[in-house]
């Protein structure tokens, strides 16, 4: 049985932008039997990524990592990635029937608005994932969904490509775009937040590991919201203990000013939440949400 490096090539792929995902992509379209003919890479760490990811391509100007690509990876900063599109339009690398995908989760194929004459085939497609930047992010992408958005007609191959390289492909709506990357981004990168704060305060209370106090308990809360949603909710919020919650607002104020601010949004979401789905009447809330009043 042939590897994937065997068989002959069906695209040819320009990686524009070796950070942690155009990298870790690039290696798996190139395991799935795609070649990766060149690669864009500034600074150091992307160039050391470019040589441990996809170490048979060459670094090249973004123009020549373009040009001959049958799929071109943009895989740039979100604010960058207009500006880029445009200024590679003017410059005319684009051809006819070059797939251009690009892995911003907040935009979908709007984007491309700018190179519309160029008629490019154009791909918008996000991982749902917390990258590394190294090889194990490749077998990560099993477990991966990625936002597929596009033309009708480009659709089965958006959708091909994802589970190429092993993931599972869920379509999001043009209008839709920026909404689902408002929700990864509120769960991934706030629960970061909130983690790192907790690690603080129970470093600060003397405690000597604070992940290993916490990875159960977040385990446990992370698997039952996923099943359950708002009726995982626990704790002296959802459960109305006013004095608990004030007692924990002061020792804050004076303890910790920055995680204060919050806690205070959070658990007055939370109690909000608590009695949208019933599990807190509006009475037992009603001193719950006094003692969240911001009053500093």
């Amino acid at each position: 049985m042939s590897t994937p490096h065997e068989r002959p090539a069906r695209f040819e792929i320009g990686v524009v932008g070796a950070g942690r995902v155009g990298a870790v992509l690039g290696a798996a379209l190139e395991r799935a039997g795609h070649r990766v003919t060149g690669v864009s890479a500034v600074s150091e760490a992307s160039l050391s990524r470019a040589a441990d990811l996809l170490p048979g391509a060459p670094v090249k100007p973004v123009p020549d990592v373009i040009a001959g690509a049958h799929l071109v990876i943009l895989a740039v900063p979100d604010d960058t990635l207009s500006g880029l599109v445009s200024g590679l339009h003017r410059a005319g690398v684009f051809t006819p029937g070059q797939i251009v995908m690009h892995t911003s989760g907040a935009h979908g194929i709007s984007v491309f608005e700018a190179a519309a004459d160029s008629n490019i085939i154009p791909l918008a497609i996000h991982p749902a994932m917390a990258f590394t930047g190294t090889a194990m992010d490749v077998e990560r992408l099993a477990d991966c969904c990625f936002a597929v958005t596009t033309m009708d007609l480009a659709r089965p191959l958006g959708e091909a490509l994802v589970i190429e390289m092993g993931g599972d492909p869920v379509w999001v709506p043009e209008s839709q775009r920026l909404a689902y990357h408002a929700a990864l981004t509120h769960a991934a990168d706030h629960l970061v937040t909130l983690v790192a704060q907790s690690m603080q305060l129970l470093g600060e209370a003397g405690i000597e590991d604070p992940a290993r106090v916490l990875e159960p308990l977040l385990s446990a809360s992370l698997a039952n919201a996923l099943q359950l949603g708002d009726a995982a909710l626990g704790g002296p919020v959802s459960r109305g203990d006013a004095e608990t919650v004030a007692e924990h607002v002061e020792l804050l104020g004076s303890e910790a000013p920055d995680i204060r601010a919050t806690y205070l949004a959070m658990a007055r979401a939370t109690a909000q939440r608590a009695v949208l789905s019933g599990r807190l009447s509006a009475a037992a809330a009603e001193p719950v949400l006094e003692a969240l009043a911001d009053d500093s």
